[in-house]
Parts: C-alpha cells; structure tokens; sequence
C-alpha cells in the first residue's frame, strides 16, 4: 500500500519541480533576452536605430592583437616598452609619426572623446602607433597629456600593424578592448560622436576593463 501511494506523490513532486523550472526559466528570458537581443541588433546585425548612421564599423571577426611591447615615445622610466593592449579599452590611430592633419584631428577627437567620458575615462585610453618618422613634437604637447605614443616601425611592431585594416587607415580611428582585440572603427571623415555613443554603451554593458 504504502508503495502504490508513494508513486503518485513522487509524481506530484516531479511536476512541481518542472513548473517552477519552467517559471523560472520563463522569468530569466524575462529579463536576459531584451538585453542580449538588442546587444545583438546593435553590434552583432547591420541594424541601427534610424538617425544613428554615424556610428562605427565593425570588424568581423574581432582580431586578436599580437603580443607585442613597442618603444614608448618618451618613456622616462621602465619599462620603456610594453604591450598596451590589455586591461583597458583602447582607442588607437594608427599613422606617420610626422602627424600631419588627420593625424592630428584624429588625436584631438580620442582626447575629447575620453574627455567626455568623465567618471569612465581612467578605463580607456588613448595610443598612437606611430608607422614611421617617429615622432613629431606636436604629438607630444602638453595639449595631449595622457596619450601613449608608441614607435610601431621598429622590426616587432610589423605584426602589429599587419592587423590594423590599411584601406584608409589614416582617416581611421579604431577600437581595442580590455582583451586585445581589435573590434570596431571609426570613419574621421563622418560625424564622430557616433565613437563617444557608442564607447559609452560598451563601458555600460562590460565588466571588464
């Protein structure tokens, strides 16, 4: 007797047990799913919200940047060459070290961007991979205090560089994450708030950097 009553209640308790796992897996989707969703649609999809074509490329697959410790221009204390590419988020331009206009526009919108970061800037910062002619006085003013320029055209900064997109790279501005790789960039030659948007919302979404 006691065996026939046992199984209906064990019965009973199995489908307790799948509705409450169904209720919480339903309340989960609740609220995971909008936000991976529209996570998706903006960086994983083409789509973008109408009046935000401004903002960046990106680049598929992300690309894993080589470990690589270049010469830091201006170095006054060891080590005077490190990989920067870790722990933080990273906007980088890529360019003749001579600096000419682009160049220096480029560097004024990542220091205004970072600027415009406020509370969230110590986790970006901000690196000039100088290709050759390394490197003029004016990308070392005191105007662009903070900014790490590095000589990326000594023999192991090659590699480097191989991983940045060269079609108008000049005109570029890209986008590192805290784990070195190499995932977005920016068109000068458009309107560059659409960087300050779009780095504000990756700095929201990741615990990382």
């Amino acid at each position: 007797m006691q065996s026939n009553l046992s199984e209906p209640i064990a019965a009973a308790n199995r489908d307790t047990t799948i509705r409450n796992l169904r209720t919480i897996l339903a309340l989960a989707a609740l609220f995971v799913l909008p936000v991976a969703g529209s996570f998706w649609l903006y960086y994983g999809a083409s789509w973008r919200p109408a009046g935000h074509t401004n903002r960046g490329e990106l680049i598929r697959p992300a690309r894993p940047l080589p470990d690589v410790a270049l010469p830091i221009v201006g170095a006054a204390a060891e080590p005077a060459t490190v990989n920067v590419f870790s722990k933080r988020w990273a906007l980088v331009y890529v360019g003749d070290g001579a600096c000419d206009r682009s160049c220096r526009y480029a560097l004024y919108v990542m220091q205004q961007t970072w600027l415009a970061l406020s509370t969230d800037a110590p986790r970006v910062e901000r690196v000039f991979l100088a290709t050759e002619n390394c490197c003029a006085p004016s990308a070392l003013s005191s105007a662009q205090a903070g900014l790490i320029i590095q000589n990326a055209s000594v023999s192991s900064g090659v590699k480097l560089l191989a991983a940045f997109p060269r079609q108008d790279r000049n005109e570029m501005i890209f986008l590192v994450d805290p784990l070195g790789n190499l995932m977005m960039r920016y068109d000068l030659r458009r309107d560059p708030k659409g960087l300050l948007q779009d780095l504000r919302k990756l700095l929201q979404l990741s615990h990382i950097g």
